[in-house]
């Protein structure tokens, strides 16, 4: 998508935006707020504040675990990210409705970490998840474990396990698969002669083929305005292989964010975003170059 405005060519990155569970997420949402404007969601819908903010103007009110605890007989959207046993338990106790829009290779995830879990020995077995700590994908993975897996964010943190046991190494679904297989090495490398490791390649390409896109992207451009929310695992990454292969890449969260002097020079601006990134806001941000540059 080319936008001209003054002296600038803007172009908006097709591959960015919404993932496939996001859009689910939403749709579902929406779906639900034509039948009834009272809906709940547990946590934020998505990892981006105008989002929200969208959504709850048309009824979607955001809880959290403590609120799910004394609620009775509403209806309870699950996000993408998806939910541990617990939540479904209370929601069955409580009498609430639940609208389940658990990305389906979330749920993929969860039922392998489940199987596995009860499968095998806990006196002598491990499962790792390589993720985000207190991410609400990985509370979901833990709780198939009941709270037993341990979580691991880097190399460093390996220091915690028990190397003479059987591991189990999962992953976040969208963490990076170079610092999966950075993680793989390394326990390879200390595992006991007499224990068994086995690991599970469980990233979604659908996020992870984005990451060689979006630099081929950044490469082609003066400036990468790359529009996340401050909460999206994701977008972190993401941005910092805009900045490996673009310098001039700044990070914003709407247009406001925007300083003038940043269009310098520039002839050629890319705006590129995470996966909990919606199209229209990367739009309005496209809009607000374009007023910058006619009053240049």
């Amino acid at each position: 998508m080319n936008i001209y405005g003054t002296m600038r060519i803007v172009e908006i990155d097709e591959g960015s935006g919404f993932c496939f569970g996001v859009v689910n997420a939403i749709q579902s949402a929406e779906k639900e707020l034509t039948v009834d404007r009272e809906l709940y969601c547990l946590g934020d819908i998505v990892h981006n504040s105008q989002e929200v903010a969208r959504l709850r103007k048309k009824g979607l009110q955001t809880i959290n675990h403590e609120d799910l605890k004394i609620m009775h007989n509403k209806r309870l959207l699950l996000r993408a990210h998806g939910e541990p046993p617990s939540t479904y338990k209370t929601a069955r106790q409580n009498a609430i409705r639940i609208i389940d829009a658990t990305c389906p290779v979330v749920l993929r995830l969860q039922r392998k970490i489940l199987k596995h879990y009860k499968a095998m020995n806990p006196a002598n077995s491990l499962i790792v998840i390589f993720g985000k700590i207190g991410h609400a994908e990985v509370n979901g993975l833990v709780g198939q474990t009941g709270g037993k897996a341990i979580v691991i964010e880097k190399t460093a943190d390996l220091d915690l396990l028990d190397f003479g046991k059987n591991i189990y190494l999962f992953s976040q679904t969208t963490m990076s698969v170079h610092g999966f297989k950075e993680i793989v090495s390394e326990i390879q490398n200390r595992m006991h002669e007499n224990a068994d490791f086995r690991y599970f390649d469980t990233i979604c390409r659908q996020v992870a083929n984005r990451i060689p896109h979006i630099r081929d992207f950044s490469a082609r451009h003066d400036l990468i305005l790359f529009v996340a929310g401050e909460k999206s695992s994701n977008g972190k990454v993401l941005f910092s292989e805009c900045i490996k292969a673009n310098a001039n890449t700044r990070l914003i969260s709407t247009p406001d964010d925007i300083d003038p002097t940043w269009m310098e020079n520039v002839v050629s601006a890319g705006i590129c975003g995470a996966t909990s990134t919606p199209k229209w806001l990367m739009e309005d941000v496209a809009e607000r170059i374009k007023k910058l540059s006619v009053k240049r």
